[in-house]
């Protein structure tokens, strides 16, 4: 369960304030997939961010029950100095996972072989998300928090991608953004629409998927 109790967040650039989360008050059940909808810049990814706890609310308060992802598609938190297995290694050491098993499990599924003994500053955008969602993919969460991950490298690994995710998703819930209607139906099955920092609640994803196109044309 991961519950958001008057959550707001906002931005400032040239003197105009953005606000993606005003008293915002929400509740993702456990086990549930749930596709996260708005236009561009409505806030999904930083709702993610926040309930990852990479980024603070202005207010308000986030509870969590069971264990979160990191956004799986979000590639940017690796230490560019070390390689990519030392990354993977002190992630291991974070989650308490056997390190030598998740290095093994980022190897096979990244497809970055001799790369990983690299340091991650040299990596492509390409590569970084490879490594970041092989990482996700080698440890049990019980929600995943999926951003974008539909433009993970190239269509057969982008296949291998939904795959694994589907497979965790049997006994796990997600968070999921994603600008693939597809992906989010064959996913999720409820959704949220953000607009102008407050959100709605959908059980019908259809329905979702329709106030949202309302919303864009509006």
């Amino acid at each position: 369960m991961i519950r958001l109790h008057e959550v707001s967040k906002s931005f400032h650039s040239g003197g105009v304030e953005t606000v993606v989360a005003d008293r915002l008050s929400l509740a993702f059940p456990a086990g549930a997939s749930v596709a996260l909808l708005g236009r561009n810049g409505a806030g999904k990814s930083t709702l993610l961010r926040m309930i990852a706890g990479t980024l603070k609310p202005a207010s308000g308060r986030i509870e969590i029950a069971g264990t979160v992802s990191w956004p799986v598609g979000f590639a940017g938190s690796f230490h560019g100095d070390l390689t990519g297995v030392q990354n993977v290694r002190f992630v291991a050491r974070l989650y308490g996972v056997d390190s030598d098993v998740l290095v093994d499990a980022v190897r096979g599924f990244s497809g970055l072989g001799e790369k990983l003994a690299l340091p991650v500053r040299g990596y492509s955008q390409g590569m970084r998300a490879r490594l970041g969602f092989a990482l996700s993919m080698g440890i049990a969460f019980d929600t995943y928090l999926i951003d974008e991950v539909t433009a993970v490298g190239d269509a057969e690994f982008r296949t291998r991608c939904e795959e694994a995710l589907a497979d965790r998703l049997r006994h796990a819930g997600a968070v999921v953004v994603s600008h693939s209607a597809g992906f989010l139906r064959r996913v999720c099955q409820s959704g949220v629409v953000l607009e102008e920092g407050r959100a709605a609640w959908f059980d019908d994803l259809d329905e979702a998927f329709s106030v949202h196109r309302r919303m864009l044309g509006q």
